[in-house]
């Protein structure tokens, strides 16, 4: 199965001294135009105004359309910078304001299709395809790979990189922490021993606090996470006036974050027990 689908961006129409006028008495038998958010708050349009929109400052070509209402562009993380200053509309209502005089065939044109393929991983195979029998058009996937110059996935390998950097940073200084904290316990673990617990018994008792203070810790770094989440992406989203989402701490996410910080604080809480337990008893309640 193929599917075609044709969105028109008409951006162009609005430029500079373009932008078009407006008018409060819509007629409604003119051509429905649907605008930007932005390009409403922009230039004050609401449903039902008329709006005159040409190709060039000049007005060559000039139409007129009845505002249908307006909507939220599909944010695009390589254009989150631009201002969406666009509009959509039928594509005979295109092809009138867009067609050339001089070029008849210029109606029956166009510069792109979206094909939907009924196997995803034909996307290839497709587009040699199309190569070889129409030399001059060429077919790419819409979809992220996994290599290649996708500026994404080099991002998400940075990202990767600097958090390998901070686990193993963040390890140690927690393994040097716990071990502190196991020092300053020294005399405290050297009378327990004295009155008969076993090491087991101590190691055990290691084992729950840690496990206590890794899971408590967790949770709350997952909650701080959260609570940041909103006020980033309302920051970012006034400040670019975008819908885009630019943090999103998933379940997935948080998973992995506690299956990541309950094993090493646990291990933390074990190894600087450990340093106190292979001492021999006088060396712990020695002053």
């Amino acid at each position: 199965m193929i599917a075609f689908t044709v969105v028109t961006f008409v951006a162009a129409f609005l430029a500079a001294a373009a932008l078009p006028a407006v008018t409060a008495d819509a007629r409604p038998d003119l051509p429905a135009v649907l605008v930007s958010r932005q390009l409403a708050a922009h230039a004050g349009l609401r449903t039902g105004d008329t709006v005159t929109l040409a190709l060039d400052a000049t007005g060559s070509g000039a139409m007129r359309f009845r505002v249908g209402g307006a909507y939220e562009p599909t944010p695009d993380p390589m254009r989150f910078t631009a201002r969406r200053l666009e509009a959509r509309m039928h594509l005979p209502d295109l092809n009138a304001i867009t067609a050339s005089p001089s070029d008849p065939g210029s109606v029956e044109s166009v510069k792109a299709v979206n094909v939907r393929l009924a196997d995803p991983n034909d996307a290839a195979a497709f587009a040699s395809a199309l190569a070889a029998r129409a030399p001059g058009i060429f077919a790419r996937p819409t979809a992220r790979t996994r290599d290649g110059p996708d500026p994404f996935v080099v991002l998400e390998r940075f990202h990767l990189a600097v958090a390998t950097v901070t686990v193993l940073g963040s390890t140690a200084f927690l393994l040097a922490l716990m071990t502190m904290r196991a020092e300053e316990r020294r005399e405290t673990v050297g009378i327990i021993r004295l009155i008969g617990v076993s090491q087991r018994s101590i190691l055990m008792g290691v084992l729950v606090e840690g496990l206590l203070i890794a899971t408590s810790g967790a949770v709350f770094g997952i909650l701080v996470a959260v609570a940041a989440q909103g006020a980033i992406n309302r920051f970012f989203q006034w400040r670019y006036d975008t819908a885009l989402v630019f943090v999103r701490v998933t379940m997935s996410i948080a998973l992995r974050s506690i299956m990541l910080s309950v094993p090493l604080g646990i291990v933390a809480g074990l190894v600087g027990a450990w340093t106190l337990l292979r001492r021999d008893l006088p060396a712990l309640i020695r002053r």
